[in-house]
C-alpha cells in the first residue's frame, strides 16, 4: 500500500489552473523525482499535500486513508514534513531552538533546553547530519541551513519528506552530501518527494520520475529508461539545447570594469575581499568561480552598490563608482541580476509592472516629472512578459504570487531588457528549468555579441565553462588563477577552488553526484 496518494488532485487560482487532476504515488522507502519547467504546477500540488492550499478538487490518502489536511500542522500529525525553497528558520535562534520550535520538551510551561539540545545531539548522530546544536542559524551556511530544517522535520517524525528544489543556493559539493543524507534516510524508511528542475540531479538520486507539464502528469520514467535529452523533452515539450556554443570571442573592446586592489569587509567585520584586481571589456564575458563564502557576494555588492569597499577602486567606462549608491550606479549603465531574488531583486508586494519598471522609474519613457506613466510602464511589462515567457494571467499579479522560477525570470527580464554598459549577473539561472536557461544564456550571449561587457559570478560550473571567455577562480577573497576558455575544465576549476592543493576533484565529483549519492 502506498505511503501516500493523490488522486485527481485539482488547484486553481484566478486565471491559472494550476493542477489539473495530479494523480501519483509514493511507496514506504522511495525517492520519486517530481521534475517539471518552472509554473508546471510541482510546488503547488505539494503544498496542497502538506496543508498550505485546499485542493478545489481530488483527494490525498496516506497509507490507504483519505487524510483532510487543512494546515500544516495536521500534516505533520500525519507524518509529513516538508522542506521549502526558501527557509522558514528564524534568524536569531539557535540551531536547537528552530528544531524543538512549537515542541519544546519541558513541564509547567517551562522549556528544558538540555534535553531538546540532547534529543538534537542524537537526532543528528543518527541520520549522519552533523550540527552545531548552539549556532544561530544568522550564522551559517545555507547548506547546514538546510540540514537544520530537514531535522526539523524528522524531530516532528517525518515518515514522507518533501523536499522543495533543495538544491537550488547549494554548491556541488553540499549536493553530493545532501544525497548521501537523502539514501541515509531512505535507508531507514523514509519516503521523499523531490522537487526540481535539475536533470543531471533527478538521473542522480530518484528511484522514480514523474514529469509535470502545464499543472497535468505527462510522463512517468525512471533513470534507467531515459536521458536528460528524453527529460528535456517531456518537460518543456520540444527540443532543448542542454548546452549553447557561442560563438569565437570577438575582439576586446574598450575596458567597461576595471577593479583595481578591491578590499570589502562581510557582514561580521572580516577581510571578504582581500586585494582583488581584473577588468572587464566590451563584448566579453568574464565569470568568477568558487566555492560559496569564498568573497564572491561581497564581491559583487560592492562593484553594484550595495556595499562600501574597505579599499581599491572600481571604474566603470572610466567613472569611478568605488563609493557609488545602486541608483547610481544603474544611471551609470550597470544592470545586476542579484543571487537573492527576494532580499535584492523584488518587492513581493508590488505587481509585475511595478517590478520590471525599478530603477527606470524615475526616468522617461516610464516617468514625467515626478510622475509615472502607466501606459508606458504597462507596454513594457507586456513585451518583456511575452519575451521571457514569464508564467502571469496579467502584469498586474504581484510578485509574490509567482513561482520561484518565474520570480527568477521577472528579474532576468528588468536587468537584461535595460540594456546596460555593464550586466553583472550573480546565479542568473537559479531556479530555472532546462528551457528558461538555455533562454537567459541566449541572452547573457546576445549582450556579449552587441558589445556588453558580463561578469558572471556562479557556483552552477557546467555554467561557467559554457558561457565564459575568462574564468577568474576565488579562494578565501583573493583571484587565486585566471583561466582562458579553452583552458578550463570541470577538474581544473575544481582543484583551484579548494585552494589549489590536493587531489583535483574530478568533473563528475564536483558537478554530477552518481546514483545512490556516493561522492
Amino acid at each position: 500500500m502506498p505511503v501516500l496518494e493523490l488522486r485527481e488532485v485539482t488547484k486553481a487560482f484566478p486565471g491559472v489552473l494550476a493542477n489539473d487532476r495530479v494523480s501519483l504515488v509514493l511507496e514506504k522507502g522511495e525517492i520519486v523525482a517530481l521534475l517539471g519547467e518552472n509554473g508546471a504546477g510541482k510546488s503547488t500540488v505539494m503544498n496542497v499535500v502538506y496543508g498550505l492550499l485546499s485542493p478545489d478538487g481530488g483527494e490525498v490518502l496516506m497509507d490507504g486513508r483519505p487524510a483532510r489536511i487543512k494546515s500544516p500542522r495536521q500534516a505533520i500529525d500525519l507524518g509529513i514534513g516538508m522542506v521549502h525553497q526558501h527557509f522558514m528558520l528564524v534568524e536569531p535562534l539557535t540551531v536547537t531552538e528552530n528544531i524543538v520550535l512549537g515542541r519544546e520538551p519541558g513541564r509547567f510551561g517551562a522549556i528544558d533546553f538540555a534535553t531538546a539540545r540532547r534529543r538534537v545531539e542524537e537526532l543528528s548522530l543518527r541520520y549522519g547530519l552533523k550540527v552545531d546544536p548552539d549556532a544561530r542559524i544568522i550564522d551559517l551556511p545555507v547548506g547546514m541551513q538546510q540540514r537544520v530544517e530537514i531535522l526539523k522535520a524528522l524531530y516532528q517524525g517525518a515518515r514522507v519528506l518533501i523536499l522543495d528544489e533543495p538544491t537550488a543556493v547549494l554548491t556541488p559539493q553540499e549536493v553530493r552530501e545532501l544525497f548521501s543524507v537523502i539514501r541515509s534516510l531512505v535507508d531507514e524508511g523514509l519516503s521523499v518527494v523531490f522537487i526540481t528542475h535539475k536533470l543531471e540531479e533527478v538521473m542522480a538520486v530518484a528511484d522514480r520520475i514523474i514529469v509535470m507539464r502545464a499543472g497535468r502528469v505527462v510522463g512517468e520514467t525512471s533513470p534507467e529508461k531515459t536521458d536528460d535529452v528524453g527529460l528535456a523533452r517531456l518537460m518543456v515539450g520540444r527540443d532543448v539545447v542542454l548546452r549553447i556554443e557561442k560563438t569565437t570571442k570577438p575582439t576586446c573592446g574598450d575596458t567597461v570594469l576595471h577593479v583595481e586592489d578591491l578590499r570589502v569587509r562581510s557582514d561580521r567585520g572580516l577581510e571578504a575581499v582581500a586585494g582583488v584586481t581584473f577588468s572587464v571589456c566590451g563584448g566579453e564575458i568574464v565569470a568568477v568561480a568558487g566555492v560559496s563564502g569564498n568573497g564572491q557576494t561581497e564581491l559583487v555588492e560592492s562593484i553594484v552598490g550595495l556595499r562600501r569597499p574597505l579599499a581599491g577602486t572600481i571604474l566603470l567606462k572610466g567613472v569611478d563608482i568605488t563609493r557609488a549608491d545602486a541608483r547610481t550606479s544603474i544611471e551609470a549603465g550597470l544592470s545586476h541580476i542579484p543571487e537573492d531574488r527576494h532580499r535584492r531583486g523584488l518587492i513581493l508586494q508590488f505587481d509585475l509592472a511595478e517590478n520590471l519598471v525599478l530603477g527606470d522609474h524615475r526616468v522617461p519613457p516610464y516617468a514625467k516629472g515626478p510622475l509615472m506613466r502607466p501606459g508606458q510602464v504597462g507596454a513594457m511589462a507586456a513585451t518583456r512578459i511575452a519575451d521571457y515567457d514569464i508564467r502571469t494571467p496579467s502584469a498586474g499579479v504581484l510578485a509574490g504570487n509567482l513561482s520561484g522560477g518565474n520570480q527568477q525570470k521577472l528579474v532576468v527580464a528588468r536587468e537584461i531588457g535595460r540594456d546596460p554598459e555593464l550586466l553583472v549577473a550573480a546565479q542568473p539561472t537559479r531556479g530555472l528549468d532546462v528551457g528558461a536557461i538555455e533562454f537567459v544564456h541566449r541572452q547573457i550571449l546576445a549582450a556579449r555579441e552587441s558589445g556588453k561587457a558580463v561578469l558572471l559570478v556562479s557556483l552552477e560550473l557546467e555554467e561557467v565553462l559554457s558561457l565564459a571567455d575568462r574564468v577568474l577562480v576565488m579562494y578565501e577573497g583573493r583571484i587565486v588563477k585566471e583561466l582562458a576558455s579553452g583552458e578550463a575544465d570541470a577538474e581544473t576549476l575544481g582543484y583551484y577552488m579548494t585552494g589549489g592543493g590536493g587531489e583535483k576533484l574530478s568533473a563528475q565529483e564536483l558537478q554530477a553526484p552518481t546514483h545512490g549519492g556516493n561522492a
